[in-house]
């Protein structure tokens, strides 16, 4: 908690931005999201892509792991959703639907499907929780992941060889390179980030965090775990069918191993890193969880060219620094990367005066 701000009315308490650093850093955001949409290379942009998307996938983990208690490991399953009810839409409904009016149905379809297969998963979570829900939940990605590979449903989802994705057409506007690509991320991004940050502000986010602190005394106040868990399995999958609905647009094919457990494994990574029940947390997540295999291979690369046995030795290391990460920020601090900038910010925000 930032501690030093005065606030004398009831606006300035519910206001988001709170403070001048929090609305430097915001604005800060703005202009390089700006800046690199102008200037970026076609690396960068690549890389902010893919930052946007899990970005959005992370936040709908935040939701159901870091503000309602209840551990996943299966929200790939979502993003596969989002991914392929995208492409199936887009086919269903060709020839039927003009071509500028795809895209913004599809994208709701999406999130529709998503949510809904979100709350027959969420299901488990009203028996079980902790380590038993984990591998319910697990076992739901295997399951998805499953029947997208089967031939019964190799015509609307291409079976093991995977399927070409559409092009994402708004309004006549053919996003048809990685530029145009990252200004709606970018934009949906940011709109999911300001949605979770005032969801919490609610009166179904503080069930959420009722629910996650000590779910009988929540019970005993009148909150229906019923309701309320399967509201936030509901939202998460949500935000999951979200960027999966993105990555079939940012990509020109989707195959099945490509939301299989190390994705899930990844997204719940980046909320440990940048801390749980944070809406910040996403963020700093996202960027180092993207960042770590970009570095190791520019060591790499630096290393030896690009050789093809340091390449084979790539992925190992890369799984071993992901699993390093996670090891020491549990160890060192649970509340990830957002309490270090808190610490950063209380500091900041009482200078010159006394700071501890």
């Amino acid at each position: 908690m930032i501690t030093g701000n005065l606030k004398a009315s009831y606006a300035a308490d519910e206001r988001v931005l709170d403070n001048r650093w929090k609305q430097g850093f915001v604005l800060a955001c703005a202009a390089g999201i700006a800046a690199l949409a102008g200037f970026g290379n076609d690396y960068v942009i690549l890389i902010a892509c893919q930052m946007g998307i899990m970005l959005i996938a992370v936040t709908g983990v935040n939701v159901v792991i870091g503000y309602t208690g209840l551990m996943s490991l299966g929200h790939a399953a979502f993003v596969a959703i989002g991914a392929y009810a995208v492409v199936i839409f887009h086919n269903a409904a060709a020839g039927t639907i003009p071509a500028p009016l795809l895209t913004l149905l599809a994208l709701p379809f999406a999130v529709t499907v998503a949510a809904l297969i979100g709350i027959v998963v969420g299901l488990p979570s009203l028996r079980v929780k902790g380590l038993y829900l984990a591998v319910a939940t697990l076992s739901a990605n295997f399951i998805v992941i499953f029947l997208i590979e089967q031939d019964a449903f190799a015509r609307w989802t291409g079976g093991m060889n995977g399927i070409n994705t559409p092009t994402a057409n708004l309004l006549g506007w053919d996003l048809d390179s990685r530029r145009e690509q990252f200004l709606l991320i970018a934009a949906l991004g940011f709109v999911s980030l300001l949605a979770a940050q005032n969801l919490f502000r609610t009166r179904v986010g503080r069930a959420f965090i009722a629910i996650r602190d000590r779910d009988y005394s929540a019970e005993i106040l009148g909150i229906s775990l019923y309701r309320y868990k399967l509201m936030s399995f509901a939202i998460s999958a949500a935000y999951c069918g979200l960027a999966g609905a993105l990555y079939a647009y940012f990509y020109a094919r989707i195959l099945p191993e490509q939301f299989g457990l190390d994705l899930s494994l990844m997204l719940v990574a980046a909320i440990i890193v940048g801390g749980m029940g944070r809406t910040m947390g996403a963020v700093f997540g996202v960027i180092v969880i993207v960042m770590v295999p970009e570095v190791i291979k520019v060591i790499f690369g630096g290393i030896a060219g690009g050789g093809a046995e340091l390449a084979q030795i790539r992925a190992p290391v890369q799984s071993i620094a992901f699993g390093a990460l996670i090891v020491l920020f549990l160890l060192f601090e649970p509340f990830g990367l957002t309490q270090i900038a808190d610490r950063a910010l209380r500091a900041l925000n009482r200078w010159p005066f006394a700071r501890g």
